[in-house]
């Protein structure tokens, strides 16, 4: 496979797990997200952010969660989020310094 190809399936995979948690399961939480797998829609928002920059490209925190989210992330968190228990709190406190440090 060449490296166009790649990078164009990368990022159809990419366009499609963004969808499937924009529109499709909305209901998943992402403090779930972290504490299962590490990672969350924010991110992959800051993921985003961090390319863009890389390349030049000047992009804020929100900006990028608006890109990822589809809307605003306070209007996005008002929609769908849920109250965390605390025992999700807890969770997430682990999985954050595990996973994301000081970079959030």
């Amino acid at each position: 496979m060449d490296d166009q190809t790649r990078i164009e399936l990368e990022a159809a995979a990419f366009r499609t797990l963004r969808e499937h948690l924009m529109d499709k399961r909305a209901d998943v939480q992402n403090i779930d997200m972290m504490n299962l797998a590490g990672f969350c829609r924010n991110c992959l928002s800051r993921w985003y952010q961090e390319a863009a920059n890389a390349r030049g490209i000047d992009m804020s925190k929100d900006e990028a969660r608006e890109i990822f989210y589809g809307m605003p992330y306070d209007e996005w968190k008002t929609t769908h989020q849920t109250e965390a228990s605390p025992d999700q709190q807890a969770a997430f406190t682990k999985s954050f310094a595990e996973n994301v440090g000081d970079k959030g």
